[in-house]
């Protein structure tokens, strides 16, 4: 009987895994989604390509700083070659310069565009085809607006987007933000109710950051590198789209320690929703590696709000290396999820639980499942204070 409850209780979670807008929205269940996993498009020929008669880096395979060291060694000209001939593969490739990646991202971007405007523009094609066309070329332009920093960016399935907000080669302190289910190139930044789109947070809390410590030199970045859940799928009761994840998530942290030379501290994560199970299933295998001047020894802080479980019954099995920070407002749904996982259905312990071992921070005034970065709310001032490195500021 209680195993029957339990099955009951974890199958309930397909229902309520869901970012909030599909859920209030009452979506149609959604089919199980395809992760992207492979080099990015162009990776074939890239490979072809011969520099003093060495191959360059596999972008399926090459660690990140070998991946540096590559373009540390190419004169300026050839890597805008690079730029202008493999713009999603220089685009993509983590331990490639990040001004360089901005460059090679916009050559990409402005492909798309034009490619979508076309299929856009031909009376052949359905309307409803011309019609999302039309709309996936409006959101290349915007995120063409000049000062964007796109750090990635994959037109493949419904796309993958990677932004900057600030310098990453001055910055000191540097935040991750891994959204949860239905985050992709269209949802990327929201011009209604921004809080509930990955670049809005981002924006909240690089302006909250410089609201508390406007002398520090900050960057957050909005990472949307992973294919996310989509609506009341099955694959929000799941860690399969999170298992694809977490080896790129891994793979972004070790180009910024081969790319950053100032960080004071390994970068912060923050994992809303579903990106917590991503986290979850990345903490015990981030790397140690450090840009100089880091204490290889360091903690990185991760930090999971409106959190359906990390996958584990306890904070002490996501491995040595991570400080965890959890926050749950009363009025988040998610609180209402059953926490726990059997049969690979359900993400494991509740971890505002306090005994799941996470230290648990306020989230007064914050509403709903994507209300924590709004102005005014403790959570988003307490997840600010815990990027900044200001621990004593945290309540």
């Amino acid at each position: 009987m209680r195993l029957k409850r339990l099955v009951t209780a974890v199958l309930a979670t397909v229902a309520v895994l869901a970012d909030t807008g599909a859920a209030a929205g009452g979506a149609v269940v959604a089919g199980e989604q395809v992760p992207i996993t492979a080099p990015p498009p162009g990776s074939g020929d890239w490979n072809q390509q011969r520099f003093g008669g060495q191959a360059p880096p596999d972008p399926a395979s090459a660690a990140p700083a070998v991946v540096a060291a590559f373009f540390g060694g190419l004169p300026e000209v050839e890597r805008q070659l690079l730029v202008a001939r493999f713009p999603l593969v220089v685009g993509n490739l983590d331990g490639a310069p990040p001004g360089l990646r901005y460059r090679a991202n916009a050559v990409a971007l402005a492909t798309e565009q034009r490619r979508e405007l076309a299929v856009a523009a031909d009376p052949g094609r359905p309307a409803r085809e011309r019609a999302s066309a039309a709309d996936r070329a409006a959101v290349c332009r915007r995120l063409l607006h000049p000062g964007r920093r796109i750090l990635a960016f994959d037109p493949r399935g419904r796309g993958l987007v990677t932004e900057v907000y600030g310098d990453l080669a001055a910055a000191q302190r540097i935040a991750v933000l891994i959204p949860g289910a239905d985050a992709d190139l269209g949802h990327f930044d929201r011009r209604q109710d921004p809080l509930r789109s990955p670049a809005g947070m981002a924006r909240a809390l690089r302006a909250e950051e410089e609201r508390q410590a406007p002398a520090a030199r900050t960057a957050v970045i909005a990472w949307v590198g992973y294919t996310t859940p989509v609506g009341l799928g099955p694959d929000t009761a799941t860690a399969r789209l999170a298992d694809a994840a977490a080896p790129r998530l891994g793979r972004l942290l070790a180009g910024l320690a081969a790319t950053t030379r100032r960080p004071a501290a390994p970068p912060t994560l923050l994992c809303h929703s579903y990106g917590s199970v991503v986290c979850g299933v990345a903490a015990p295998h981030i790397h140690r590696a450090r840009p100089t001047g880091v204490d290889p020894t360091g903690l990185t802080d991760a930090v999971v709000f409106g959190s359906p479980g990390l996958g584990v019954d306890h904070a002490d099995q996501l491995g040595a290396g991570v400080r965890l920070w959890a926050a749950r407002n009363p009025s988040d749904w998610i609180g209402d999820v059953p926490y726990v996982e059997i049969a690979g259905l359900g993400h494991g312990a509740d971890p505002v639980d306090p005994a799941f071992g996470a230290r648990v921070v306020s989230s007064a005034g914050a509403t709903g499942h994507a209300g924590y970065l709004a102005p005014g709310t403790a959570s988003l001032r307490n997840f600010a204070a815990i990027a900044l490195g200001r621990y004593g500021n945290v309540n």
